[in-house]
């Protein structure tokens, strides 16, 4: 199972057959991604399942609708325990970019999170997940594959966001801290924290 966010909406890649409490559940090959946002953009519903009986082609499908760029990212842990936040456009979110032509996505990562917050010192750790979110671009729609890496860093001297990427804070979260941010931040966002083992008291959201 896959989750796909459009804002606040999510479409679930399924394998599984059938939702009998759910009346918005299409094979994946038949419907096309344009219903889909029209339904959403319409508020008819917040959740779309797309069905197809072989998980291992979910994506395969899925991704023939719609243009994908990959991404790049950081669950930047300090040693003192704090996880590193960006503001951008108002919202809390985690430091991450567009990986660039020739590019490993592990060098992406470590990029964009130096980048973004001018974090230094940091230490690569293992892929901790792949998220998935639809976004607007001019007047096409484009699927962003986000690869989080887990990260640590001893950096204690000042971060420094990147203006020019509409990024305003750069801070260092405690639990609590953290917990209030994910008031205030993005689904996919919330699902890769809520995953995180490390991170206590965030199944409460």
């Amino acid at each position: 199972m896959y989750k796909v966010f459009v804002n606040q909406n999510v479409i679930i890649l399924t394998d599984q057959s059938s939702f009998e409490d759910d009346l918005f559940f299409f094979p994946i090959k038949k419907i096309k991604l344009q219903h889909i946002l029209k339904l959403f953009s319409k508020g008819i519903t917040n959740r779309i399942y797309l069905y197809h009986s072989n998980p291992k082609k979910l994506q395969k499908h899925f991704k023939k609708k719609i243009d994908v760029v990959q991404a790049g990212g950081g669950i930047v842990r300090h040693e003192d325990g704090n996880l590193l936040f960006i503001l951008r456009k108002g919202k809390w979110d985690l430091p991450k970019g567009k990986v660039d032509k020739g590019e490993t996505i592990e060098a992406a990562a470590l990029r964009e999170v130096e980048e973004e917050t001018g974090v230094q010192n940091l230490k690569l750790g293992k892929l901790k997940q792949v998220t998935y979110h639809i976004f607007k671009r001019g007047l096409k729609y484009r699927l962003k594959e986000t690869f989080w890496y887990e990260m640590h860093s001893d950096f204690t001297k000042k971060l420094v966001p990147q203006t020019k990427e509409n990024i305003t804070k750069a801070v260092w979260k405690n639990p609590l801290e953290v917990e209030k941010a994910l008031q205030n931040t993005y689904p996919n966002i919330k699902l890769l924290l809520k995953k995180s083992r490390k991170t206590p008291n965030l199944d409460s959201h």
